[in-house]
């Protein structure tokens, strides 16, 4: 059954305030922050940014949870995630850069980074590209996991993750304009990837990666190494 266009339009709402949207935009970085981190990111006071939280958790896209009199918030899901990184990739315009300093960090988040919980940027494209032509994931008719596939994941990342979450999808790059591996595998490959210190992460420079040597090889092959 198709969605209620009023139940669109209110989704919609809750991102028409650019700070909700700054916010929202901030926490794609997987992590938790609290209502003075996000207030003092998005430039408002922190009583409104309550206020915005508090509209956005009753709305059901971010969760929240108290420790002590800090108030914890988050996105509420990869699902939500999702929506934001395709929704920046169709309409949104990249920020210009004011300053050498944010030319740099412009280079690198474009370069690898984070899309909450998978690989992102160039070296996510990448990624999918590599696992695409080696036979790992099948893109004829959308996005699926190919039975050489399961065997890598399995060897690579471990036992499939369970719960009702795809496998794979194709999530829209937002600088790339080009997709790259989302789902619950790629999840898992960006876990495995920072546990085998294949990709680390910048300091001082949230959601941006560094990819190693070994890591070009072990996720987008020799090819990666040698350009």
């Amino acid at each position: 059954m198709p969605v209620s266009a009023a139940s669109l339009a209110r989704f919609a709402g809750l991102l028409a305030d650019r700070s909700r949207a700054s916010m929202c935009l901030a926490l794609l970085d997987g992590r938790a922050w609290t209502a003075g981190e996000l207030a003092r990111h998005a430039g408002v006071a922190r009583s409104t940014a309550s206020e915005h939280l508090t509209v956005l958790v009753g709305a059901g896209v971010l969760t929240e949870r108290r420790q002590g009199r800090a108030r914890y918030v988050e996105l509420a899901g990869p699902e939500v995630a999702a929506a934001l990184e395709d929704l920046g990739a169709l309409a949104g315009e990249r920020e210009r850069p004011t300053s050498l300093r944010t030319v740099r960090a412009d280079a690198r988040l474009a370069e690898a980074r984070t899309c909450y919980d998978h690989l992102a940027g160039r070296l996510g494209v990448a990624v999918l590209g590599s696992l695409a032509a080696r036979g790992l994931l099948d893109t004829t008719a959308g996005l699926a996991v190919t039975p050489a596939g399961r065997r890598w994941f399995a060897e690579v990342c471990g036992p499939a993750p369970s719960g009702s979450r795809p496998p794979v999808r194709a999530c829209l790059d937002w600088t790339e304009r080009r997709p790259h591996l989302g789902g619950a595998l790629g999840a898992a490959l960006l876990r495995t990837a920072l546990e085998e210190r294949w990709v680390m992460p910048v300091p001082g420079l949230p959601r941006a990666l560094a990819v190693t040597p070994e890591g070009a090889l072990a996720l987008t092959g020799p090819a990666a190494v040698a350009g």
